[in-house]
């Protein structure tokens, strides 16, 4: 059965603030999306509140992922249901190594499933590990550095496709993975996350600023937010027409203020 992360007229405060003002948006597994507005539309405040970060309170509306309440769930329960979300800007974790972080993680989720489960062998994580890094063309050497400690915004990327690929969700939120990354970064994260997509049925939403990040990824579907509401949606070449004509025309046909 195929998943789906179905949202519906969800609002969400931070604090007093109101932030999204009734998203309604539908992505399935298998299927790429890309969220697209200007700083200050809400496109984080919704990754975070699909994710379950307590700080962002839905105070209205609905989100369901593969027929069940994602709101009443957990962020961990989320994750396992088979929600990722990649972050725009990973932490460190130091003294802990890539690979026994995503160890870690991979026997979390058996052991949710089996508490029995005494985790995967060293072995066989060892060799699955080492094929997925290889599907995506990461140096071996990268797994035994400490997570995101001292990593360029590349490596913390890279390392956020990794756990996709190990953990094989099946729908993935790409929270501006774009944002920072030079050209051939840009190249080598995107063609990865198409890869886990292809591989995998991974429905994939992207969210971004610019088009660059689209050339690569490239989406069934397109949805631009402006003011905590998504104003328009429609194929690829929506993305196009943004980047040549930018926000202000969406500005004026909505009456939405240019964040400060």
């Amino acid at each position: 059965m195929t998943a789906a992360l179905e949202v519906t007229n969800l609002h969400v405060n931070i604090g007093e603030n109101r932030i999204l003002k009734g998203i309604d948006l539908h992505v399935k597994q298998g299927e790429i999306h890309a969220l697209m507005g200007p700083n200050g539309s809400g496109k984080s405040t919704l990754a975070y509140s699909l994710a379950g970060h307590p700080a962002y309170v839905p105070t209205a509306g609905q989100a369901t992922f593969d027929g069940h309440d994602l709101l009443e769930m957990e962020a961990d329960e989320r994750s396992r249901a088979g929600l990722f979300l990649a972050f725009q800007y990973p932490v460190a974790v130091p003294g802990v190594t890539v690979a026994k972080f995503l160890r870690q993680a991979v026997n979390s989720r058996r052991q949710a499933i089996n508490p029995d489960d005494a985790g995967m062998p060293i072995p066989e994580f060892r060799r699955l590990l080492r094929d997925k890094m290889d599907i995506l063309g990461i140096d071996q050497k990268f797994a035994g550095r400490y997570l995101n400690e001292g990593f360029s915004g590349g490596e913390k990327k890279r390392a956020e496709i990794l756990q996709m690929a190990m953990l094989e969700p099946k729908i993935a939120i790409m929270d501006e993975t774009d944002s920072g990354l030079d050209i051939d970064a840009l190249r080598i994260v995107a063609e990865g996350a198409v890869r886990l997509h292809e591989m995998n049925n991974m429905g994939v939403l992207v969210i971004t600023h610019y088009q660059r990040i689209l050339n690569y990824v490239q989406p069934d579907r397109v949805h631009i937010m402006l003011d905590g509401r998504i104003v328009e949606s429609g194929g690829a070449e929506l993305a196009l027409h943004l980047e040549e004509n930018g926000y202000d025309w969406l500005r004026d046909k909505y009456g939405a203020a240019e964040a400060v």
